[in-house]
C-alpha cells in the first residue's frame, strides 16, 4: 500500500515538473531567464573555444623567403644583427668562468661519467647562464648540447643526459635564462621601477636599440662553444632540446653553423599554427621584432642546409603541454622540397605516439641516436 502511494506521488510529480516547464518555455516564466543565460553562456564558450582552436590556411611557399644560398646567409647575418644590437656574433668572447671536476651529489650516480665541469657565462643586468659540461670515461668524441625547457633545471633532463652518456657522447647541459641554477637579478627599469626577473615576459622592459634580450638565450651557447673550441678537439656539435629548449634548438643552429644536426622535440611550429591556446608560447617564441628577420619556417631551412647538417623535429601526437597533433603537415612538404632545390642538407619529422606526456620519450632517444649515427 505504501509502495504504490510513493508511485503515485513519483508520478504526480513528474507530471507537475513537465506541465511546469512547458509553462516556463511557453509563457517564460521564472527560471526561464536563468536558463536562458546559462545557455548563452554556454554556447558563447563553446563558440569562443572553437574559433580559439580555427587553423588558417596559409599559402606556406610565400612564407618563405629562403630561394638560394645567398638568402640563408642574408638572413643569418640579420639575425645575428638583430640578436647582437649590430655588434657581431661574440666569437671571441669566453666564459667568465670554468671549474672543473665539480661535485654534485644529483649526478653521482651517473653512469659513463668522467667529471662534471661548471661553466658561468654573465650579461647585461646580471642575467647569467650556468652550465655543466658532462666528461664521459668513454668517449665518441662528440658533444651534444642539452636545453632544458621552461620545466626549469636541466636535471630534470636527467634521463637524457645519462642516455647520451651511455652511448659515449660528452654533453653540455644548459637550462634556460631566469630557471633552473641561474639567477634571477633584481633590476630598475626606466618609469616601471624596481623589479625582479622571474618569468621570460619581463625581459620585455630589457628591449632597447643596444639590447636585445633574445641575447640571453644564445650568448651562453656561443660563448661555451668558443671554450670548447680552444680546450678540446670535439669532431662535432650536436644539439637536443625540449620544449622551450626545443625553441632554442631551432633558432641556434640558424645563427652558429657549428652545430652540425639539431633536434627539437615538442619545439615549435610557425607562428601562423599558433592559434590554438597551449601554442601560444613565451615571450621569445612571438617577438615580432625577431621573427620579421627570419620566421620559423626559414629557421627550419637555414638549419637544414649544409653538409653533414640535420634538423629534426619530434613532436608527441598527444602531448599535454604544446605542438600535439599533427599540424606540421602543413609545412612539412615544403620544407623539403625546399632544402631539395638547395641541394645539401636535411629535414625531417616524427610523431610519437608511444606516450601522452610533454618530454623527451624513450622512442625520441632512440630516434635521435639513430638519425645521429647516419
Amino acid at each position: 500500500m505504501k509502495k504504490n502511494s510513493l508511485l503515485l506521488i513519483i508520478a504526480a510529480l513528474s507530471i507537475s515538473v513537465f506541465i511546469y516547464g512547458v509553462l516556463v518555455g511557453t509563457y517564460k516564466i521564472f527560471p526561464y531567464e536563468q536558463l536562458d543565460y546559462v545557455k548563452t553562456i554556454s554556447l558563447n564558450e563553446k563558440n569562443d573555444s572553437d574559433e580559439k582552436n580555427i587553423i588558417y590556411e596559409n599559402d606556406v611557399n610565400s612564407l618563405i623567403h629562403i630561394k638560394t644560398i645567398d638568402d640563408i646567409s642574408k638572413l643569418r647575418n640579420n639575425l645575428i644583427d638583430f640578436i647582437w644590437s649590430g655588434d657581431g656574433l661574440p666569437n671571441s668572447k669566453l666564459p667568465d668562468s670554468v671549474q672543473t671536476n665539480i661535485s654534485n651529489p644529483l649526478y653521482e650516480n651517473f653512469k659513463n661519467l668522467k667529471r662534471i665541469d661548471q661553466i658561468n657565462v654573465v650579461m647585461d643586468y646580471g642575467v647569467n647562464s650556468i652550465s655543466y659540461l658532462f666528461i664521459p670515461e668513454s668517449s665518441n668524441n662528440k658533444l651534444i648540447i642539452y636545453h632544458q625547457g621552461h620545466a626549469g633545471d636541466f636535471y630534470k633532463g636527467k634521463e637524457t643526459i645519462q642516455f647520451f652518456l651511455e652511448n659515449d657522447y660528452a654533453v653540455l647541459a644548459f637550462s634556460m635564462p631566469l630557471l633552473g641554477m641561474n639567477d634571477q637579478p633584481v633590476i630598475k627599469v626606466p618609469n616601471i621601477g624596481t623589479i625582479k626577473l622571474t618569468s621570460h615576459e619581463h625581459l620585455r622592459f630589457l628591449e632597447s636599440s643596444d639590447l636585445s634580450p633574445i641575447k640571453f638565450f644564445m650568448e651562453p651557447i656561443t660563448v661555451s662553444l668558443n671554450y670548447l673550441d680552444e680546450n678540446y678537439d670535439f669532431s662535432s656539435y650536436h644539439m637536443v632540446g625540449i620544449s622551450g629548449g626545443g625553441w632554442t634548438a631551432t633558432l641556434y643552429p640558424a645563427i652558429d653553423a657549428r652545430i652540425s644536426q639539431s633536434y627539437s622535440v615538442a619545439g615549435s611550429v610557425p607562428i601562423y599554427l599558433r592559434s590554438i591556446p597551449q601554442n601560444y608560447g613565451d615571450y621569445e617564441q612571438w617577438l615580432p621584432a625577431l621573427y620579421q628577420n627570419a620566421n620559423y619556417l626559414d629557421l627550419y631551412i637555414m638549419n637544414s642546409y649544409g653538409d653533414d647538417r640535420k634538423f629534426v623535429q619530434i613532436f608527441n601526437k598527444y602531448d599535454s603541454c604544446c605542438f600535439s597533433g599533427e599540424l606540421f603537415k602543413s609545412y612539412e612538404n615544403e620544407i623539403k622540397e625546399s632544402i631539395k632545390k638547395l641541394k645539401h642538407g636535411h629535414f625531417e619529422i616524427y610523431l610519437d605516439e608511444t606516450h601522452k606526456t610533454h618530454k623527451i620519450s624513450e622512442s625520441a632517444l632512440k630516434i635521435i641516436l639513430d638519425s645521429m649515427r647516419d
